[in-house]
């Protein structure tokens, strides 16, 4: 144990002497979390949004002024035609155009219905996917007050019986999509900074030739391993915490469930990370080698763990690939404790196959390790 405790402290003093590690460590994680977690959203806002009104009519302008009543959207002008509104979306000036037929109103009036024409810039496709679904709200609630408004009282008594359904939000009330991403850059903050750490940590012993003095020493190969990995572990747990305090106060993530049931499982992740780390540092020579096998994993964890799209639209294949992804057990614990209050039983599964997946990395690690005795 004094073997482990002198290891310990000397990675400490070396983490802590060296500067330039120290804003890596903490200040540069606190700013991508909040940076990230502002940047990193699907809604689709300050759309820029014209239309052509053939009809002028009021009911053209009171559709009109659905749009320009949107927080979504920014009603920057009208258009005389269709080749002036294609030369702006080429030329990028407006991303949404909504052309209202001439007869508009009329057409309401005697046959019921009328056509709209809604032009999208789809380069970006998901974003296009959402400006449509604002633009189709928007129709239908302009749809149902037209529907109101030409309804007289003896019409509205030959209606049939309609039923209306009304949403109830769980977890996230307000649909705020910080409340969604904070956690989940919380993650990827974590795993990141702590595989890169201990990635390059024994490499850098094998940089300066430091390594081979230690393996011609009395040190047994899980003294050494654990007194290097160990303040990595601390860091990791440090970061949460951070994190946490972060999250609570500048974007308000509730925290319904045990933060110690948290912390439980971060801990356990923590060993399956450093053991990656450990593993890509025995195969590795130089940092620089470490660092690009690191990032090479991290990259496709991270975008296969359903934190930024969801594990059900992949394909097959893919989500069985997801079942070896320790950062898709991790993004749905944090989310399930802090969002809704999940308890031990409900993230066993998670537990269970992060604590398996713990063993096996760390065994390879120790195994792979190459100390002469």
């Amino acid at each position: 144990m004094k073997t482990i405790g002198y290891i310990i402290q000397k990675e400490f003093k070396q983490i802590f002497r060296n500067k330039g590690m120290l804003p890596i460590i903490f200040i540069l994680p606190i700013l991508q979390l909040v940076i990230l977690s502002n940047a990193a959203t699907y809604e689709v806002k300050n759309i820029k949004f014209a239309y052509i009104d053939y009809d002028h009519t009021s009911k053209s302008r009171a559709l009109i002024e659905k749009f320009n009543a949107s927080t979504y959207f920014d009603v920057l002008t009208d258009f005389p035609s269709q080749l002036k509104s294609s030369t702006a979306m080429l030329a990028g000036e407006v991303d949404v155009v909504l052309e209202i037929p001439n007869h508009f109103e009329q057409n309401l009036l005697k046959e019921k219905t009328s056509d709209l024409s809604i032009t999208i810039n789809a380069i970006d496709g998901a974003a296009a996917g959402v400006e449509s679904g604002y633009v189709n709200q928007i129709v239908q609630s302009f749809n149902k007050d037209v529907k109101m408004f030409f309804m007289d009282t003896s019409k509205k008594a030959m209606q049939p019986l309609t039923i209306e359904s009304i949403p109830s939000f769980w977890y996230n009330t307000t649909l705020n999509y910080k409340t969604f991403m904070v956690p989940g850059i919380l993650v990827l903050l974590v795993s990141m900074i702590t595989l890169f750490l201990s990635g390059m940590n024994i490499v850098r012993e094998k940089e300066i030739g430091t390594l081979e003095q230690i393996n011609v020493t009395p040190i047994r190969k899980s003294q050494f391993i654990i007194g290097k990995l160990f303040p990595f572990w601390i860091i990791g747990m440090g970061l949460l915490t951070v994190g946490l305090i972060l999250a609570k106060i500048i974007f308000n993530v509730p925290m319904e469930g045990s933060l110690g049931l948290l912390y439980l499982f971060t801990s356990i992740y923590l060993l399956v990370i450093l053991g990656m780390g450990l593993l890509i540092s025995n195969f590795t020579d130089t940092q620089q080698q470490a660092m690009f096998i690191a990032w090479f994993f991290v990259v496709i964890f991270i975008l296969m763990s359903g934190l930024f799209t969801p594990i059900e639209s992949m394909p097959k294949w893919a989500q069985i690939i997801t079942e070896f992804n320790p950062i898709k057990y991790f993004v749905e614990v944090v989310r399930m404790v802090l969002l809704k209050g999940s308890d031990f039983n409900d993230i066993l599964p998670q537990l269970w196959k992060t604590l398996l997946y713990a063993i096996v990395m760390n065994g390879l690690a120790v195994w792979s390790y190459k100390k002469v005795n």
